[in-house]
């Protein structure tokens, strides 16, 4: 059973073509990812889907009713200061029996003999009550439960709630209505890795549909069964994942490199027959007479042949498959600040707070020369804390960080202020020292700035396009420290690859902040784990770090498993006997399954 089904969708803004000969379809529970480069057009393909923009041509259709769609948008500004229970309801229907009701219970305390009102609120109450709203206020707070959705946040405003806590009540609100499809717009903006781990298994088991757009390349791994990459010219389908998807285009490259080689060598193969023949139509030509019907006869079967050969060409010519256009790679010599010493930065004991909060507690730390450092933790856990002491962009409340003075530091969001919004993208470039127009012409199409789009000026960019700007200043800039605080947050795909090469190659140190466990797999060789305002140093690189952490997760699951059994057993041994015979018997029976229970768990921890 369908329950989206879309034939041949184009879509023009300001008289421009966005994308066109569109055709997708989401199955019953399928979960579909929509992937593609920015300014594609995926968030306009959504909303037209959703018919709230009009496409130019292509028909849409629904297998289910409309009102059994959920959409979640990336950033509602909505009804913000609103608290979390009345956010999540509403735009239900129950919400506003209920408001009604409550205002006539309020008039009613300063007028409770008003016969008037006493009738209202009863009708008013009588209308609640057949649209089972006490059951339907119970099912509110058992979503948000289930959600995990804690009730000391129900009462404070949504706009205080942080990007994870947000996005499990967005997905409250659209459950309340039992979809049986969601579109979701990159739900995992600014979540933490704990919450997007969290969102991917709640999304498996969702029972309906899912079609969601996301740059996060694990988490299409994770939920995806099909993904859909967009381009200007259409869509096509893959089936699985990223990487699923990664694999069939790299075949279909390979495929389409033979196909180029193979039309090129009939190319080459007609010419040759081409010219071949025309210097046999001219020798034919010279000796040919008028009188002589034979030379004629001869003549004209040259003539064709050679004609025939010419319409090969022609239609090879017309259809002939272009060679897809290479990313270009960065070539410029790239050099770091001189940096001869082993230690860079020390940080000894120091800790921080934000009023009452600690964040963090007596941390030492020392980045090193060739440290690729990946830092990890929850939200709130003071990763960005960390990245701005070592910076220097704020004081510990004690300790010490100590920076040898070769060190240059490079931290993202500092050129991300530092844009000159008048500049244009070329100008902002060339403000790097010793960077000549044709460097900066080369890098800027390295990192998708091509053509005309290099006049653009810095005020006009998208967030994306703009800490592109700010990443390729900060690569250049002769800084021999990389910080880097969520450096791809705004970017696609095609751009986080591109970083992540583009670090890779970086021959100074590297501190980061991510969320993007590719990136980090690429790029770490060392992991700092923050919780509880404490650290903890992994010295492999993430990859390393993720097998650790779930062999340590799953040591704990047996850790606690093995001291229940444990427990029993001594609750067991240590019960009095008694004098009935089966009973006892039953009793030594449990007592050894529980003993080799017991043993086959420590034989797992051991191992």
């Amino acid at each position: 059973m369908f329950i989206l089904k879309a034939d041949n969708l184009s879509m023009e803004i300001g008289g421009k073509t966005l994308f066109k000969n569109v055709s997708i379809e989401v199955k019953d529970r399928e979960k579909v990812a929509l992937i593609g480069e920015n300014g594609v057009g995926k968030t306009t393909l959504l909303k037209g889907l959703l018919g709230l923009i009009s496409f130019q041509s292509g028909t849409v259709n629904l297998g289910i009713d409309k009102k059994e769609i959920g959409y979640m948008v990336q950033d509602n500004q909505i009804n913000n200061d609103l608290n979390v229970i009345d956010w999540v309801t509403a735009d239900h229907p129950n919400a506003v029996i209920k408001k009604e009701l409550e205002k006539i219970s309020s008039l009613l305390k300063e007028k409770p003999t008003n016969e008037t009102l006493v009738n209202q609120y009863n009708a008013q109450l009588q209308k609640y009550l057949d649209h089972n709203g006490f059951e339907w206020e119970i099912e509110v707070e058992k979503m948000l439960t289930q959600l995990k959705v804690p009730n000391d946040l129900w009462n404070i405003p949504f706009s205080s709630l942080s990007g994870g806590q947000k996005t499990r009540v967005k997905l409250t609100k659209i459950m309340l209505n039992s979809p049986k499809f969601i579109i979701l717009d990159e739900p995992t903006n600014h979540l933490d890795i704990e919450s997007i781990t969290w969102l991917e298994n709640w999304l498996k088991q969702f029972k309906g549909s899912v079609l969601f757009i996301s740059h996060e390349r694990e988490f299409i791994d994770h939920v995806a069964n099909y993904t859909y990459e967009l381009s200007p010219d259409g869509i096509k389908k893959y089936d699985g994942g990223y990487s699923s998807y990664k694999e069939q285009k790299h075949l279909e490259q390979i495929t389409e490199q033979r196909k180029i080689e193979k039309q090129e060598q009939e190319r080459k193969k007609l010419l040759e027959t081409i010219s071949q023949y025309k210097q046999w139509y001219d020798k034919a030509n010279a000796k040919a007479s008028v009188r002589n019907p034979y030379a004629q006869k001869k003549l004209a079967n040259q003539a064709k042949k050679f004609k025939v050969k010419e319409r090969e060409l022609e239609r090879l010519e017309k259809n002939k498959i272009n060679k897809p256009v290479e990313s270009k790679k960065i070539e410029t010599n790239l050099v770091s600040s001189e940096f001869s010493a082993r230690k860079m930065i020390d940080i000894s004991d120091i800790s921080f707070s934000y009023g009452e909060r600690k964040i963090l507690d007596n941390v030492s730390l020392q980045i090193n020369r060739g440290d690729r450092i990946a830092v990890v933790g929850t939200n709130g856990s003071g990763k960005t804390t960390l990245l701005k002491l070592m910076s220097g962009i704020i004081q510990p409340n004690s300790g010490s960080v100590l920076r040898n003075p070769q060190l240059k530091i490079g931290h993202f969001f500092q050129e991300l202020d530092n844009l000159n919004l008048d500049n244009t993208i070329l100008d902002e470039i060339l403000t790097i020292p010793h960077m000549n127009m044709s460097d900066a012409r080369t890098i800027l199409a390295c990192f998708l700035f091509r053509r005309e789009d290099v006049y653009k000026k810095i005020e006009t960019l998208s967030m994306g396009e703009k800490c592109r700007v700010a990443f390729v200043k900060l690569y250049f800039s002769n800084a021999n420290l990389l910080i880097l605080d969520e450096p791809t947050n705004y970017f696609d795909i095609p751009t986080r690859e591109i970083i992540e090469n583009a670090l890779v190659e970086y021959p100074g140190a590297i501190v980061i902040v991510a969320h993007d466990p590719y990136l980090l797999r690429k790029v770490a060789n060392k992991v700092v784990s923050l919780k509880n305002g404490k650290v903890s140093i992994f010295p492999g690189g993430y990859k390393e770090w993720e097998n650790y952490e779930n062999l340590s997760n799953v040591k704990q699951e047996i850790t606690n498993k093995l001291e229940q059994l444990q427990l029993q057993y001594v609750q067991l041994i240590t019960e009095e006997t008694t004098e009935d015979g089966t009973q006892e018997q039953d009793k030594l029976i449990k007592i050894q399954k529980l003993k080799e229970q017991i043993a086959e768990l420590k034989k797992k921890l051991n191992n």
